[in-house]
């Protein structure tokens, strides 16, 4: 079987995300993927290259202000070339985000992640969890703790240190690389067996 290639693209302010980007690269190499972590707002040539060579590109970026940060939109808006071209058409695609509030419109950074994924074609994969705390006996430290769908939501108080990142959030996340991971692989089975390529913009 062949060797999913995932990227983990990400932006972080303050440390939170990036703390949350390698919860979600320890859960993709835990299929036996090939992962790479790439910061957005520093993407150099060889980088580029790298994203473009991926099967899978995960994205996260914290949530300022009720949407992606401008470190996230500054990397997006780079790709408007790569998009024409259809360079990551039918690539695999999922997403994180943290804010500091446990709500903090992370769905509208979410939903901006996925709508950018489907500008470029690529498939989303969303979290495949259940919602967890929403019950009296409920704890904390259940998996998608914030409840969300689209893609992980974490939630990190704004005077904390990156090391304190919520345990449930972590695995949350790791949750979410080894789902795309195992997505990926498949995906690139059933083209393997059917002897078909990614589809190329025309």
């Amino acid at each position: 079987m062949v060797t999913p290639q995932v990227m983990v693209a990400y932006h972080s302010g303050f440390g939170h995300t990036a703390t949350l980007a390698y919860a979600v690269a320890r859960g993709a190499e835990s299929t036996g993927a090939t992962v790479r972590m790439i910061a957005v707002d520093t993407v150099d040539d060889e980088e580029w290259a790298s994203l473009d060579a991926a099967d899978a590109i995960i994205f996260g970026c914290p949530t300022y202000m009720g949407n992606v940060s401008a470190g996230f939109q500054g990397f997006a808006e780079k790709t408007g070339r790569r998009c024409i071209d259809g360079t990551w058409h039918d690539k695999v695609g999922a997403g994180f985000t943290n804010s500091g509030s446990k709500a903090g419109d992370k769905l509208q950074t979410l939903s901006a992640l996925t709508v950018f994924a489907a500008q470029h074609h690529m498939h989303w994969v969303n979290l495949g969890l259940p919602p967890g705390w929403n019950t009296s006996g409920a704890s904390e430290f259940e998996l998608n703790r914030l409840g969300f769908w689209l893609g992980a939501g974490a939630s990190t108080d704004v005077d904390a240190d990156p090391s304190a990142v919520h345990e449930s959030d972590l695995r949350t996340c790791e949750h979410l690389g080894q789902r795309v991971a195992t997505v990926t692989a498949q995906l690139l089975a059933g083209r393997a067996l059917a002897g078909t390529a990614p589809a190329t913009a025309t």
